[in-house]
């Protein structure tokens, strides 16, 4: 995790020193409970602790990091409550970009679609979480980018940071590759057919089963911190 390798050199510091905290806490580089020590974040970015500060105070904003009395800053826990807030939202969203897909989608970015598929399906077999997460994005984004809403895209957009948290830990279960690859082929045989009250079902039974798997993941976290 280095400060300086962010992709945007024009940034102010500030910035690439949040960017480069918030992306290493959802892709799991920072686990949920760890603690942000100041000192010791800006001694690994090479910055001095007023960014860090700066960051943690924004990371909070969103939800990325907690405060705790007398220990101060850690990684926000993956919660029931802040799982089903997100994908409640992005559930009502994906049905209706489905829904706009089947109507406005063109014939090529439904060819894009069987593309993505067929790339998501042969990455699964790397067993490369971050690899196959950014995969099942693309495969999304088309679909939202097919409705020709760009307000839709937007609120998409805003919501896709919080979401790449849960899809990292749900992409992290291999026994639920197999049901992935068969829920994106339905997706895709509900858009080419131009199906869209099958592909609003679709698509949100989709998200429900990674509600579902994640919250057992969060259930079986509980059990075991118990033992």
């Amino acid at each position: 995790m280095k400060a300086e390798e962010n992709t945007n050199d024009y940034l102010p510091l500030r910035d690439v020193v949040f960017n480069t905290l918030r992306e290493s806490i959802l892709k799991g580089e920072m686990k949920p409970g760890e603690r942000l020590m100041e000192i010791h974040l800006a001694n690994k970015l090479g910055v001095s602790r007023t960014p860090i500060r700066e960051a943690i105070r924004k990371l909070e904003l969103e939800g990325l990091v907690t405060m705790i009395p007398r220990r101060g800053a850690e990684v926000a826990q993956i919660t029931a409550k802040s799982l089903r807030d997100v994908l409640e939202v992005r559930q009502a969203l994906d049905a209706l970009a489905m829904e706009l897909a089947c109507e406005r989608i063109s014939e090529e970015e439904i060819g894009k679609l069987r593309q993505a598929c067929d790339n998501f399906a042969d990455i699964t077999k790397t067993q490369d979480a971050v690899q196959i997460a950014q995969a099942d994005v693309e495969l999304h984004d088309i679909i939202v980018q097919g409705s020709r809403n760009e307000k839709l895209a937007q609120m998409v957009s805003n919501l896709s940071q919080q979401m790449y948290r849960y899809r990292l830990e749900y992409i992290k279960d291999v026994s639920q590759h197999g049901r992935l690859i068969e829920e994106h082929e339905e997706i895709y045989r509900c858009i080419s057919s131009r199906d869209k009250n099958a592909g609003a079902k679709a698509i949100k039974m989709h998200i429900y089963n990674q509600e579902q798997s994640i919250l057992n993941q969060i259930q079986q976290n509980k059990g075991t911190s118990r033992v």
